[in-house]
């Protein structure tokens, strides 16, 4: 599984997250709405999956600015998501 709790107010995504992903992604952050989501080790992201955290806004820990995916995710999240 590629989400996950790491602890109360942290909700962990990790490799590939696919649309599968994104029911469970919305079922945690509605059981913990002050939760944060780390991205840091997401390797790629579904747009379902970018849909909840666009809707649900959590607070993001992204991965390094200087990775592709991080550049990417600061372009698309961070406009919209605390980050």
């Amino acid at each position: 599984m590629t989400v996950r709790t790491a602890d109360a107010q942290l909700i962990v995504l990790e490799g590939a997250c696919l649309t599968e992903e994104a029911e469970i992604l919305l079922q945690r952050l509605l059981a913990a709405p002050a939760a944060s989501v780390d991205l840091q080790r997401c390797e790629s992201l579904h747009a379902a999956v970018i849909q909840v955290l666009l809707a649900a806004q959590p607070t993001l820990q992204l991965p390094p600015a200087d990775t592709a995916i991080g550049k990417w995710l600061r372009a698309v999240l961070l406009p919209v998501v605390p980050g």
